[in-house]
């Protein structure tokens, strides 16, 4: 298989509401996590970070141009290989061990991570075999109703385990986004890992519900709208009540 330069690594997108879309589009896409960028008046964040087998901070200048707080949706390894970069880091308190102490089995890198999942491979010497995220202990635990400030916007950290036990969406009030994390994404989700949880999966997805929201901002594939994301959780706890 090919290998990429790592000036070919990333992909910029910049979209509405002082948001940005960094991807890895080598990756293929039910393994590619949406990496987000929100610009603030006195910080910038950053949600989720990537695979981290392309520096994010030397390739993505876009990265490195404000203080930045880099949150955590949760610690699945395609979501936080580039943490290590940053000085701010923030994860919901139930993730903060997996954070610290990242391996190959608790965050699924030995269950997905192969050859496979790329359409061309990362530089050398990048290795699936080898492959493995790095230690970043946050500098901020999150919990429920708690809030991330970049001075002229306010995002509520909102608790949506069920994926993962500390797995979080953050919301803007004022403009209705939400990143969404891996919670829900407009595509298959994944609810049968070693720490799922069905029960908290219905609770999540029922507070969702409840959320005014205009547009999502996902884990995985392509953002949508308000009307979709109440959809997609209608249809999701209507195919619940079936098996119940």
């Amino acid at each position: 298989m090919e290998r990429l330069g790592p000036d070919k690594w990333y992909a910029v997108k910049r979209l509405d509401d002082g948001v940005t879309a960094i991807s890895e589009p080598f990756i293929q896409e039910f393994y590619r996590c949406n990496i987000w960028h929100v610009r603030g008046r006195d910080r910038d964040m950053l949600v989720d970070s990537g695979m981290g087998v392309v520096s994010l901070r030397q390739w993505v200048p876009l990265v490195t141009e404000r203080d930045l707080v880099a949150v955590a949706s949760h610690t699945h390894f395609d979501h936080i290989g580039c943490h290590h970069e940053f000085e701010c880091r923030a994860v919901h308190a139930a993730e903060a061990d997996l954070l610290a102490s990242p391996t190959r089995a608790n965050t699924l890198a030995d269950l997905y991570v192969t050859d496979e999942i790329f359409h061309a491979l990362p530089p050398e010497p990048y290795c699936s075999r080898c492959y493995a995220v790095k230690k970043a202990p946050a500098t901020r635990i999150l919990d429920d109703g708690d809030v991330i400030d970049l001075g002229d916007r306010v995002f509520e950290v909102i608790h949506t385990p069920g994926h993962s036990p500390g797995g979080i969406a953050l919301y803007e009030k004022a403009t209705e986004i939400l990143f969404s994390g891996d919670i829900l994404y407009d595509g298959p989700l994944v609810e049968d890992i070693y720490h799922s949880n069905a029960a908290d999966y219905l609770t999540s997805m029922e507070r969702l519900l409840k959320i005014p929201v205009r547009i999502v901002h996902g884990g995985h594939f392509p953002s949508f709208c308000g009307a979709r994301y109440r959809q997609l959780i209608t249809d999701w706890l209507q195919e619940k009540q079936k098996t119940i």
